[in-house]
């Protein structure tokens, strides 16, 4: 019933296409890497059958799938929501949004923005004061420009073919690059270096 209802309601939005959905973690893993369609995003539950959310974000990205991914549960709980922004999910959402915020959210997170249900934005703000700042004591200028340029497209938003695209260079090696970048600044996920690139930002500025 949940999944008709999403189906109806995004399909009421001439920029919004449903291209699939599925009843487990399995499924959505399989048609993520069968669809000859390009999915722009994945919209996932924490808790299915089988496979939970954060197993099946750790097997799409395995897979190479680029898609955002975005959580929508009725979990608030904040180990899961960390969790889940560490194994590569775009954003978290909450099932009791209104439907117009929820439409809002989809797009945010289409466009590269991080989607967060409102009551969750401190749990992602404490989280990031809290602990252990990743990258401490590792400048931007240490790194290679190549490196910077590709650390602030993540920071857009922007996925390793739109990266490679932009700097004119293969997909493989954008990838080479990410996964040397997060292991030099100690961090676990893309989302976590958007926010590292913000901070030197906005520290230099």
């Amino acid at each position: 019933m949940m999944r008709g209802g999403m189906r109806a309601l995004l399909a009421m939005e001439d920029d919004l296409l449903p291209a699939a959905e599925a009843g487990t973690g399995a499924e959505a893993l399989r048609l993520a890497c069968e669809l000859e369609l390009e999915l722009d995003l994945i919209l996932l539950d924490m808790n299915m059958p089988g496979m939970d959310g954060l197993e099946t974000i750790r097997q799409l990205r395995a897979a190479g799938v680029e898609a955002r991914i975005v959580i929508f549960s009725v979990s608030d709980d904040h180990a899961n929501v960390l969790a889940a922004l560490r194994e590569g999910a775009d954003g978290y959402l909450l099932k009791d949004m209104e439907p117009e915020e929820l439409i809002s959210q989809i797009r945010l997170a289409a466009l590269g923005k991080l989607a967060l249900s409102p009551e969750l934005t401190r749990v992602l703000a404490e989280a990031i004061r809290e602990r252990p700042k990743p990258g401490h004591g590792v400048p931007m200028a240490s790194l290679t420009k190549r490196e910077r340029d590709v650390l602030r497209l993540i920071a857009k938003g922007q996925t390793n073919k739109m990266i490679a695209r932009k700097l004119d260079i293969s997909e493989g090696t954008v990838k080479v690059h990410v996964k040397n970048l997060l292991h030099k600044l100690g961090l676990r996920s893309r989302v976590e270096a958007a926010v590292w690139v913000l901070e030197h930002e906005r520290i230099r500025s």
